[in-house]
């Protein structure tokens, strides 16, 4: 009779949110992977931009898609965008956006993929504590961080009259790509250094962001992977 009458237990008693996404951060990692090695080996051509918008647009899309707590709000939220985002790689694949105004709509999408990020993840570890899920979603925030500094470098570079690196007066966005890495990973080849007082600062700074995110955020998370949620 005891157990008949017992109360619900805890787990019967955890919040529920009805229509909550997947959570598919693993596809936004490859996503962004396949994003970061693009931008090194594309040209310069209004195609390859739209191909790089694509690719950011498709992760934005997933984390949109998957990590709203009302089915209705996600299906409209993700429909809107992947309209907009249609009309703009038609115009860019086209040539009929000037380069700063892609150039803002690549940074923007830059910084909006990582923001939408967090308030996923915070959602998921909520809901479930840290999965696996959440580990890929926090990994792509520090792909994420390594494209946001190439952008930085763009606009430093273009603020500069003279030459952002030593010994390349013609750099591209790849190979801006390529540098930012090498200075979020603190790997620093030497094939490309920053040649202003400035930019070594900015890449000091990419440095210690890098390092500090794997240390803590990252640390954290996989000190309680598994863990069930308290």
């Amino acid at each position: 009779m005891a157990a008949a009458t017992a109360g619900p237990s805890p787990a019967d008693t955890r919040p529920q949110e009805p229509g909550a996404g997947s959570f598919r951060f693993g596809a936004v990692f490859v996503l962004t992977v396949l994003l970061c090695v693009f931008l090194i080996v594309a040209p310069d051509a209004d195609w390859a931009r739209a191909v790089a918008l694509a690719l950011q647009s498709a992760s934005l899309l997933v984390v949109v898609a998957t990590s709203r707590a009302s089915a209705a709000v996600r299906h409209a939220r993700a429909v809107t965008g992947g309209a907009a985002a249609v009309a703009v790689l038609v115009a860019v694949a086209a040539g009929a956006l000037p380069d700063w105004l892609v150039y803002l709509i690549s940074v923007t999408m830059s910084l909006a993929i990582p923001i939408a990020l967090v308030g996923g993840l915070l959602r998921l570890t909520r809901l479930h504590g840290v999965t696996l899920q959440t580990v890929a979603g926090a990994v792509t925030i520090y792909v994420l961080l390594g494209l946001v500094f190439a952008w930085i470098y763009a606009f430093a570079d273009r603020l500069d009259p003279g030459p952002f690196f030593i010994s390349a007066t013609d750099v591209t966005q790849g190979e801006r790509v390529y540098f930012s890495f090498t200075a979020l990973t603190t790997t620093g080849f030497g094939d490309i250094a920053a040649a202003t007082q400035a930019g070594r600062a900015l890449v000091l700074l990419e440095m210690l962001t890098g390092q500090l995110y794997l240390v803590t955020v990252i640390g954290v998370l996989i000190g309680s992977f598994g863990r069930p949620r308290a």
